[in-house]
């Protein structure tokens, strides 16, 4: 039913879900880690000397308070006293209905009280309200409550809040039904965090709601499905994870914005510029013309000053058009309209989400409502100090007695005999007291209010634990031997008054030292307004949240992209040779934009499996076989001018493209009687044609029929585009018929018998 900081990842995963394509997040946070402890404290409690320390910032503070209220003193000795805890919190009862404890002011400030007690007039009976450190009552918590009862000596609904929590409520002569429903359903709907306040506040919620049992029923019933109830408070741990998240949502969301819908665009404009558009004629200056045989190593057409009517130049030479020079300067000036549309999308969305973040975290401190002022944070001081004025042997009241009066004589005895100031203060250290938890803090401030020198025996009545803190006593408490400050072996029956009783007896045999000795400067405890503020959602862990958001965008992108090649990876092999949708014919894998490997390993392949077919097939057809054997000669003098089984190594990739072209036209004429006549014309690498589309040529005009294969024809593909040289790169590709050689001339549907008879020409083979 308790959970310590899901609220930080449960808002930052609605942030991330409802904005972002994918959830790359994950992690609970971690539990925040207690501070270590100040310079020259002692780990294990031995007693620790140094140089004397300035005043501390407590007294300052002090000295600008309002009067504390009336310090409680340990009470007057004497074998009749009561001494027990209870009778000490009946006494402050009798006084005031509420008390709160002064040992927990950064948790349960005692200027409180007045919120509490208007609480508890809501109930129109008589209540007794008791915040306690949270080891107070024990494990009977109505047992205690009963014990404060019979001392008191007053009806009414006692309620006893003891840390974190069901409180412990018990009616004495009074009817309020529904008490111990109200305090379970408390336990049930409120998280850990909450504050003695807040708890104290919803079980008077809950009781005079009226609907007490059925609320305590449905919070069991909740738990026993594992139901969460979100913090109250975010801690500065808390804060942190949703800085974190905010980071990676302002960066990674609007970056996958903008490059998602860049790849998205290009995609697109790619799809537009060569799926549906006219496949470009070889073009001239006037229009289109038939297409360069131009062998290679043969010189340039001088007629047209060393290039090819109409043709800009290949390769990497480069371009001196003004023209276009100032197009691609002004497009650098100006982005185009949607780059600059997602750019304005991804600001607007960035700002929205910084500004929602802003909203949702804006939280400045947690717990406010438990914030103690100067007064609430010396109230224990104050009351140890007075008692340790009247008695060298000051035991906490609040706490069950741990020395009998046989015990308390002999120690004051033995204080008596020693010739050396000692002072034995028996009080709980908790983390939410005044000093933190710091004995040393604690000890310094004890000395600044005594106004004088001594050495300190501490003992802890909660941990059985011994600690010895020398300020100014001329005496060598290292001496002091170390079995005194570890924790009880298993089988010692020592009480912890005999062991007090030991340490005393060490000290009067401990050796004195003239030169009076202090602990190192403990420094400040914690400002208890100070560690509760929390940073701003844009400082702490956002820098490194930016970073894994940008990170994040990254990879959403490479995702996009590969599972968008892998899905059309898919989708031509299982197209690849068969029928696509509608029964069409599907060629062969032909990619739009195919490497120079691809090429070259794709030529040897289909001119060996021509090779292979026509050896396997001796009875074909006089024209079926000698169509393939053209085929594979023209292939052969494409790729092969050498001679040597192996494609060339300056083959460029139109001769490649062609050698491949053909090389599956002449197995298409081995496989069928009746093959097709000409190739695909807006990618010879589909293969045989089967049959027309009507397209507008690129120097414009009326559309005309022009073949295509079977998927063309149901929706034309991209142009075949290809490098000038071996050499050229990806930006130096153009359409396949905007390069010199046979290839080209598949661009106006020339038959393969004349693509053949073009090869042979091209190389000068008659």
């Amino acid at each position: 039913m308790r959970n310590e900081g899901v609220g930080a990842v449960r808002r930052g995963a609605l942030m991330l879900v409802t904005g972002w394509l994918a959830v790359l997040l994950s992690g609970a946070p971690a539990m925040a880690q207690p501070s270590p402890p100040p310079p020259g404290q002692p780990a294990s409690g031995r007693p620790v000397a140094g140089p004397s320390a300035p005043g501390r910032a407590a007294e300052a503070l002090a000295a600008k308070a309002p009067a504390a209220t009336p310090s409680v003193p340990s009470g007057p000795s004497g074998p009749d006293v009561d001494r027990s805890g209870q009778a000490f919190l009946a006494e402050q009862l009798r006084r005031d209905p509420v008390y709160i404890s002064d040992q927990v002011p950064r948790e349960a400030p005692r200027s409180s009280a007045p919120v509490f007690a208007a609480q508890a007039a809501r109930l129109r009976v008589p209540v007794y309200v008791m915040v306690l450190p949270d080891t107070a009552l024990g494990a009977d918590g109505a047992g205690f409550l009963a014990g404060v009862h019979d001392r008191l000596g007053r009806d009414g609904l006692y309620v006893a809040l003891s840390g974190p929590g069901m409180p412990d409520v018990q009616a004495y002569g009074v009817a309020v039904p529904g008490a111990r429903d109200a305090a379970r359903a408390t336990l049930y709907e409120l998280p850990y965090d909450a504050t003695a306040r807040e708890i104290f506040q919803h079980f008077v919620d809950v009781l005079v709601s009226g609907r007490a049992h059925e609320r305590a029923e449905a919070g069991r019933i909740a738990s026993e499905h594992g139901a969460v109830v979100p913090r109250l408070h975010p801690d500065t741990t808390e804060r942190e994870n949703q800085s974190f998240v905010t980071g990676i949502a302002v960066a990674g969301i609007p970056l996958s914005v903008v490059l998602v819908g860049l790849y998205v665009r290009r995609r697109l404009r790619l799809r537009r510029a060569r799926g549906g558009a006219p496949v470009p004629g070889p073009r001239t200056a006037r229009g289109p013309a038939a297409p360069s045989l131009r062998k290679p190593g043969d010189a340039p057409d001088e007629k047209h000053g060393g290039r090819t009517p109409g043709r800009a130049p290949q390769g990497g030479g480069k371009r001196t058009d003004t023209t276009a020079a100032t197009r691609r300067f002004a497009g650098l000036r100006r982005p185009p309209r949607a780059v600059a549309v997602l750019l304005i999308v991804a600001v607007a969305l960035g700002g929205g989400l910084a500004l929602t973040a802003a909203r949702l975290f804006d939280d400045r401190s947690y717990a406010a409502d438990a914030v103690p002022t100067p007064a609430d944070m010396r109230a224990r001081i104050e009351r140890v100090t007075a008692g340790l004025r009247h008695d060298p042997l000051y035991t906490d009241p609040e706490s069950e007695p741990v020395l009998t009066a046989a015990e308390r004589t002999r120690l004051h005895e033995r204080l008596t005999a020693l010739d050396v100031p000692v002072l034995v203060v028996a009080v709980p250290s908790l983390t939410d007291d005044e000093s933190g938890g710091d004995e040393e803090i604690f000890v310094h401030t004890l000395r600044q209010r005594l106004g004088r020198d001594a050495l300190f025996v501490l003992a802890d009545p909660l941990t059985d634990t011994l600690s010895v803190v020398n300020d100014g006593a001329p005496v060598n408490a290292y001496a002091l031997p170390d079995s005194h400050f570890r924790l009880p072996e298993r089988g010692d029956t020592r009480t912890l008054g005999d062991r007090i009783d030991a340490v005393l007896r060490d000290v009067a045999r401990a050796p004195r030292d003239t030169t009076a000795t202090r602990p190192y400067d403990p420094g400040t405890a914690d400002d208890p307004v100070a560690e509760k503020v929390l940073p701003s959602v844009f400082a702490a862990d956002f820098a490194p949240g930016l970073m894994i958001g940008a990170f994040l965008a990254g990879l959403l992108l490479g995702l996009v992209a590969a599972v968008r090649a892998l899905v059309g990876a898919a989708w031509r092999r299982r197209t690849a040779g068969g029928r696509a949708p509608g029964g069409v014919p599907v060629a062969a894998e032909a990619p739009a934009e195919p490497s120079l490997a691809w090429l070259r390993r794709t030529a040897r392949q289909e001119a060996d499996a021509l090779t292979a077919a026509l050896d396997a097939h001796d009875a074909l057809p006089e024209p079926a076989h000698r169509r393939a054997w053209e085929c594979l000669d023209a292939a052969a003098l494409l790729i092969d001018g050498d001679g040597d089984g192996r494609v060339d190594a300056d083959a460029t990739p139109s001769s490649l493209a062609c050698a491949v072209a053909l090389a599956r036209a002449g197995r298409t004429a081995v496989a069928e009687s009746a093959a097709p006549e000409r190739l695909c014309h807006r990618n010879p690498l589909h293969g045989a044609a089967q049959g027309t589309r009507r397209i507008s040529p690129l120097s414009g005009g009326r559309p005309r029929p022009l073949p295509v294969c079977g998927r063309c024809r149901a929706v034309p593909a991209p142009v075949l585009r290809l490098g000038p040289a071996a050499d050229s790169g990806r930006a130096q590709r153009v359409p396949y018929p905007e390069l010199p050689g046979p290839l080209a001339s598949l661009a106006t549907g020339t038959r393969i018998d004349q693509l053949t008879r073009d090869v042979r020409e091209y190389f000068g083979v008659h």
